[in-house]
C-alpha cells in the first residue's frame, strides 16, 4: 500500500489514555491508541517493584512521564496510516511542546517517509490537537548514580568498561533484553546490577504490517530516551548514560536531514535536554558517553577489550531470532567487521564472525555505499564514510599477500585514505559532565 492510496482514508489517531496495572511483583502500564475507523491499540510497559528505589515519588509528576511515553511509543501505530490529526485526550501539551514532538516525529521517522516516497512538509505532516486539563505539581528530586543503557554491541560495552571505576554508583538498563544484553552485562559485572523494562507491542501492528499498511523504521532511541528517564526517577538517578558517537549525526542521504540515527544524533540529544530541563525541572541529565568520539576510535577501545568479543553482536537481521548471531550478509556486519579490521587479526575477525566478510562478492553494493561512493548510505546504524575509508586504507597498507576480493576492489578503484589523526581526533559537540570527559580523553590517549 503506498502513502498515496492511504492518504485521507484516515484522518484521526487518538491517544484515549493509558492505566497503571498493579501485580504483586510489577507495574504495567497500557496505552489506549486508536486509528478512528480501522484499530484500536493497546501496547504495554512493565517494570518490576523491586527496582523503584526513589523514596519520595510524585504520582503527579510520575503520569505526566508515563503520558510522555506514550507520546513517543504513539508513532509506531500513527505512521501505519500518518492521520491528518493525532488527538491527544491523555495529557496535556502547550504549543511549544507539540512543535517539539512534531518535529522529533518528522525528523525522527525521515528515513521512513524516504523509503516510502512522501514528500511532505513538517507544517502538513500532522496537526496535534491536546484535549486534556492541565496538573500542576511540584517536585523534589535528588538522583545520585548512574543508569547505564545496554545495547548488545561494541558501544555500550565500551562505556561499561571505560566507567568500570564507578561500578558502585552504577547500574545497567535494558529494554527486552535478550541473552546477548545478559550476556554483555554479566562479563562487565552487572549480572545482578541491571534494571529491566519490557516493551510489548500490539499485535494488531504486526497485523497492519502484514495487510500492507504503511511501515517502516521509527525513533526507537527516542522512546529510550523518555523510557530511561522515567526508569531513572524511578530508581533515584542522576545521570542516564547513552554509547551513541559522534558518527550518528551524519545524515544517509546526503544534502538532506534524513538520518536513521536520528534520534541518536547530538541534535536530537541537546533537545531533549532541553525538554527536560523546560518541562520537568528534575535534575537528571542524558548524554552519551561516547559523543566525543568516531566510530572507528570506539573500534580502537573495543578491540582490546576482548572478554566482549565473543558475546557482542550488533546484526539488527540476526536479532530477529534466537539465539542472536551475526547473519554476515547486512551493512551492519560488514560496517562492524570494517571498523574493527584495523585493530584485530583476520583469525579474531574471523571467530567474531565466523567468515571472512572481505571476501564476499555479494557484498560488494553494500561495501560500496559504506564507502560514500554511492546514492546513500546504507539505513542501518553505521558509521560516516570517513572512518569506513579510513579503516579499510589502514587494512590494506598493512595487508600481507594477495588481498581479498573486496580490498582489491577498493584499491583499484578508490583511494588510499593518508594517515590523518583521526584516532586522536576528540568532539567538543558534546553534554559530557566534565568528570565524565577526562574519563574518555584519557582512554584515546592511553
Amino acid at each position: 500500500m503506498t502513502y498515496n492510496e492511504i492518504k485521507g482514508k484516515y484522518k484521526n489517531f487518538i491517544y484515549e489514555k493509558f492505566e497503571v496495572i498493579e501485580f504483586p511483583e510489577s507495574y504495567k502500564v497500557v496505552y489506549y491508541f486508536e486509528i478512528e475507523g480501522l484499530k484500536k491499540f493497546t501496547p504495554s510497559l512493565e517494570i518490576e517493584k523491586k527496582y523503584i528505589k526513589n523514596p519520595s515519588i510524585n504520582k503527579d509528576f510520575l503520569n505526566d512521564l508515563l503520558f510522555h511515553v506514550g507520546l513517543v511509543e504513539l508513532v509506531s501505530y500513527w505512521k501505519c496510516a500518518m492521520c491528518e490529526n493525532v488527538i491527544i485526550k491523555a495529557g496535556l501539551l502547550d504549543e511549544k511542546q507539540i512543535n517539539w514532538f512534531k518535529k522529533m516525529y518528522y525528523y525522527g521517522l525521515g528515513e521512513f517517509m524516504y523509503i516510502n516516497n512522501i514528500d511532505i512538509s513538517i507544517e502538513d505532516f500532522m496537526h496535534i490537537h491536546v484535549e486534556a486539563p492541565k496538573i500542576a505539581y511540584n517536585v523534589n528530586y535528588e538522583g545520585q548514580g548512574n543508569l547505564i543503557a545496554i545495547g548488545g554491541g561494541k558501544d555500550s560495552n565500551v562505556s561499561l568498561n571505560l566507567l568500570k571505576n564507578m561500578y558502585d554508583d552504577n547500574d545497567a538498563f535494558m529494554i527486552n533484553p535478550k541473552a546477548v544484553h545478559y550476556e554483555c552485562a554479566k562479563v562487565g559485572g552487572y549480572e545482578n546490577k541491571s534494571i529491566i523494562v519490557k516493551r510489548n507491542l500490539d499485535q494488531g501492528l504486526i497485523e497492519l504490517n502484514k495487510e500492507g499498511f504503511l511501515n517502516g523504521h521509527t525513533p526507537f532511541s527516542a522512546l529510550v530516551s523518555f523510557v530511561s528517564l522515567l526508569t531513572a526517577y524511578l530508581t533515584n538517578k542522576k545521570y542516564i548514560i547513552l554509547s551513541n558517537e559522534s558518527s550518528a549525526n551524519e545524515s544517509n542521504v546526503e544534502g538532506t536531514k534524513i538520518n536513521h540515527q536520528y534520534s541518536k544524533s547530538y541534535e536530537y540529544e541537546c533537545d531533549f535536554n532541553n525538554y527536560v530541563k523546560d518541562n520537568f525541572a528534575v535534575d537528571i541529565h542524558y548524554f552519551s558517553l561516547l559523543r566525543p568520539l568516531a566510530e572507528i576510535q570506539i573500534a580502537m577501545l573495543f578491540a582490546k577489550f576482548k572478554e566482549y568479543h565473543s558475546v557482542f553482536k550488533s546484526c539488527n537481521v540476526g536479532s530477529k531470532a534466537e539465539p542472536w548471531h551475526w547473519c554476515c550478509n547486512c551493512p551492519k556486519c560488514l560496517f562492524v567487521y570494517i571498523i574493527l579490521c584495523p585493530f584485530l587479526s583476520d583469525k579474531e575477525l574471523n571467530d567474531i564472525f565466523g567468515e571472512d566478510l572481505f571476501t564476499k562478492e555479494d557484498l560488494l553494493e553494500t561495501f560500496i555505499e559504506l564507502t560514500g561512493n554511492s546514492v546513500h548510505k546504507p539505513f542501518e546504524c553505521v558509521g560516516t564514510y570517513e572512518e569506513v575509508n579510513y579503516a579499510i586504507s589502514r587494512k590494506i597498507e598493512k595487508y600481507n599477500g594477495k588481498l581479498p576480493y573486496l580490498l582489491e576492489y577498493y584499491q583499484k578503484h578508490f583511494e588510499i585514505v593518508p594517515e590523518n589523526g583521526l584516532l586522536k581526533s576528540f568532539n567538543t559537540e558534546n553534554n559530557l559532565p566534565v568528570e565524565f570527559i577526562e574519563i574518555v580523553r584519557g582512554a584515546i590517549n592511553e
